[in-house]
């Protein structure tokens, strides 16, 4: 679920770099977003055959999400409020719970 969640993550950053690049640039970092998001679906595949789909679709979405929102402030340089961080946190909190009472 991990590394699906991180893949997630990989091709919101290629979305990112491809719409700040032009021409070929632009192009490959959409052939990296393809490539990460093919490799992040067929993980979340493979986890939700032993995990309940619901909790799976939720902690790679989380992850995802959590990754995109860091890596928006690192890289992309987006705003740090702290109201995001509160939801952040709580988002954190959230995927956690999920993971601990899935079966």
């Amino acid at each position: 679920m991990v590394i699906a969640g991180l893949f997630e993550v990989a091709f919101a950053f290629c979305l990112g770099k491809a719409k700040e690049s032009t021409g070929n640039d632009m192009y490959l970092w959409y052939v990296a977003f393809l490539i990460s998001l093919t490799i992040s679906m067929a993980l979340l595949i493979k986890a939700t055959q032993t995990l309940p789909i619901g909790t799976a679709y939720a902690v790679w979405t989380g992850i995802g999400a959590v990754g995109t929102v860091l890596v928006g402030i690192f890289v992309f340089k987006e705003p740090t409020t702290f109201l995001r961080l509160l939801f952040l946190t709580t988002l954190i909190i959230s995927i956690v719970g999920l993971k601990v009472v899935s079966h």
